[in-house]
């Protein structure tokens, strides 16, 4: 017998295991559950000590973030510019800005807080997309400075605006000719920067700003909102390259020090460096996924193949984008994309494809489908992220191959209004992160925030799946609305079996980690249009209760 037994009694314990029925308790030893029941048949059995700080919660699984990054921990670091109010990890509240002009105002409160002439203004979280048509530009961020460097990284992540004095010092002009470069009708800059190889033209604002994001402040950052989210276990889902030796360090600093609060699986993006051959990325991605520990995972890929929907950057199928029969860019050329898979699942490698656009999508299975016939691999897992304007026709695919998708649900909410009105139009918007057709088809299924896309936190995402309701309160695909009980699980066992962590985490059961979301009420007893508001206690990590501030 154990003797390190600790029983924590309950209000109720969902442990989402099959059809196990709700207990009342669960018994946890050397950072594992050992048995779930009530409480006193734990005790009687497994002997040990009852604590009693959770008999008047419900413990749930702890949730699983699929979708993340370490930006979410790191731009709070920098002047937020977003449209929706927002809450860093330091309990500030930022009001959302509403207008262009709420903007510029919040840039010049900054810009006369920088102490350093010759330092750039950073801010993030932009979204022109909310302000009718009118696209934040040089001209714009000229009116905060004409001396000083300015960049303002876009909520999507996949854009910036920068004024005319960085454009300067860095030669972004008429003569450029890198797309992603904006330009107006007379042929000059207008400022705005598409996806990161345009991006990064911005030099050393656009290096500083990338720094200071993915720094052991931010990682540090990061666990502690996963932790007043009720997040256990999350992802940093290919925010840059691992073949530094200095940045997995900085990594398993900070994430193996026992007063980090969350699990982190951190996938390597080989289109942010890293070896040029695609069998020497394979080998470093194998390297590393060997030095993981029980805290810290590597060895998984993320490809990147399009941009944003709200960006007009994603790849769409026709009609294209609503109205104009624009359509986005490709990160990966589509030809090479069956090439840059097959490196890395011929070596037996988790590989996520970021796939906003249904276009995109059709390249990715496309891509999948001829690996596959070239080298069979049982139970790969290979996912579709975003997944966002997949057809019944496309998930009969994924389900056919062998894929998973992961579905962000939350932006049927933050921009549901403008996709009807801006982007696909309302019949597509409609069907947007299809969660219920993909869970008929049979397709294994997540819901993600992409923070710092959007917020960490997965009552939200479920909250959205669930209602479908976007900002201005309109229900949006009712149709493709799922239980309370299936979004939970999207969040708990899909997104581990996703991670390929699913023996490990995703359900409370006997020899899995002691990893709850300790709750202060029952989501599925509550309204579900309360579902976002249900308070979080906190968590426990490997046993060990991690109480949110």
């Amino acid at each position: 017998m154990a003797t390190d037994v600790i029983v924590y009694p309950a209000a109720t314990v969902h442990t989402l295991e099959g059809s196990l029925p709700p207990v009342t308790g669960v018994a946890v030893s050397g950072g594992r559950v050992l048995a779930v029941g009530e409480p006193h048949e734990l005790r009687a059995s497994f002997g040990g000590t009852i604590d009693p700080t959770f008999e008047q919660n419900v413990l749930l699984p702890g949730f699983v973030e699929a979708h993340s990054h370490v930006i979410e921990g790191g731009v709070w670091q920098h002047t937020y510019c977003g449209y929706f109010d927002r809450t860093g990890p330091d309990g500030r509240h930022w009001p959302g800005c509403k207008s262009i002009a709420a903007v510029l105002a919040r840039l010049d409160e900054a810009n006369d807080a920088l102490d350093d002439p010759a330092a750039p203004l950073l801010a993030w979280g932009l979204d022109p997309i909310y302000f009718e048509g009118e696209m934040l530009g040089a001209t714009h961020l000229d009116r905060v400075s004409r001396d000083r460097g300015i960049l303002v990284i876009h909520a999507s992540l996949h854009l910036a605006t920068v004024n005319t004095a960085l454009m300067t010092a860095q030669g972004i002009d008429r003569y450029t000719s890198m797309a992603g470069v904006a330009k107006d009708a007379s042929g000059d800059p207008t400022g705005e920067l598409k996806e990161p190889p345009a991006m990064s033209l911005a030099g050393p604002a656009f290096r500083a700003l990338m720094r200071s994001v993915a720094d052991a402040s931010a990682i540090s950052n990061l666990g502690a909102i996963a932790r007043n989210v009720g997040v256990t276990t999350l992802t940093d889902l290919g925010s840059g390259s691992l073949h530094d030796p200095r940045t997995t360090q900085r990594w398993r600093d900070v994430v193996d020090d026992p007063a980090f609060p969350a699990r982190v699986s951190v996938f390597h993006n080989p289109g942010f460096g890293g070896p040029g051959d695609l069998d020497e990325a394979a080998a470093l991605v194998q390297g590393l996924a060997a030095s993981s520990s029980d805290k810290l995972r590597f060895g998984h890929v993320k490809l990147i193949l399009d941009g944003s929907i709200q960006g007009f950057t994603a790849r769409l199928r026709w009609p294209h984008y609503h109205g104009s029969g624009d359509n986005g860019m490709w990160l990966i050329p589509p030809e090479q994309v069956a090439e840059r898979l097959l490196a890395f699942h011929r070596a037996g490698i988790l590989v996520h494809a970021h796939c906003n656009g249904d276009e995109a999508i059709d390249v990715f299975l496309d891509a999948v489908e001829e690996v596959l016939a070239v080298a069979p691999r049982v139970d790969h897992r290979h996912t579709v992220q975003h997944c966002q304007l997949a057809t019944p026709g496309q998930f009969r695919r994924m389900r056919a191959l062998g894929l998973s998708a992961n579905l962000f649900a939350n932006h049927v909410f933050y921009w549901g209004d403008q996709h009807v009105a801006v982007t696909v139009g309302p019949d597509r918007a409609a069907r947007m992160n299809a969660a219920a057709t993909a869970l008929d088809v049979g397709v294994p299924l997540s819901l993600h925030s992409d923070a710092a896309v959007t917020p960490l936190g997965s009552l939200h995402v479920v909250w959205c799946a669930v209602n479908r309701l976007t900002a201005s309160g309109r229900v949006l695909g009712a149709h493709e609305r799922i239980g309370v009980g299936q979004a939970l699980r999207a969040v708990t066992v899909g997104a581990a079996h996703q991670l390929k962590m699913d023996d490990e985490i995703g359900t409370i059961a006997p020899g899995k980690r002691a990893d709850f979301v300790v709750l202060d009420a029952d989501p599925l007893e509550v309204d579900p249009i309360e579902l976002r508001d249900v308070p979080v206690w906190g968590t426990v990590l490997g046993g060990i209760p991690r109480p949110a501030p």
